[in-house]
């Protein structure tokens, strides 16, 4: 199993967070407890699975409880480098169309859009 990495960088326009390994159980309360450290008010997150292989429903509900939270405060939600497994997932459970999604993933040291 790879190693299990959450990285966080915050810019004025966007915070990024980029995730390596498996989302699931025993890892998703890592991402959870870094999503919490986001900037209050209208923020744009971007989250970076171009390092998930898998993710399980605890993956699916934790982006779907952040994409809802961040909506709630006026912020958005960006998946980028979604992987197959992932990306089936979300095919698979109709979540798919709820989120927006980006093949290519920006590196940690710029939010260039």
């Amino acid at each position: 199993m790879p190693e299990f990495t959450v990285t966080v960088a915050h810019h004025p326009e966007e915070s990024v967070i980029a995730v390596t390994g498996e989302m699931d159980m025993s890892t998703c309360p890592r991402v959870e407890e870094a999503t919490m450290a986001l900037p209050a008010g209208n923020v744009s997150l971007r989250l970076d699975l171009s390092g998930i292989s898998f993710m399980d429903s605890m993956g699916l509900n934790l982006l779907l409880t952040l994409r809802r939270r961040l909506r709630a405060g006026g912020g958005r939600l960006l998946l980028a480098g979604v992987q197959e497994q992932p990306c089936g997932l979300l095919r698979l459970t109709g979540a798919y169309p709820l989120f927006d999604i980006t093949e290519a993933a920006d590196s940690l040291a710029g939010s260039g859009r």
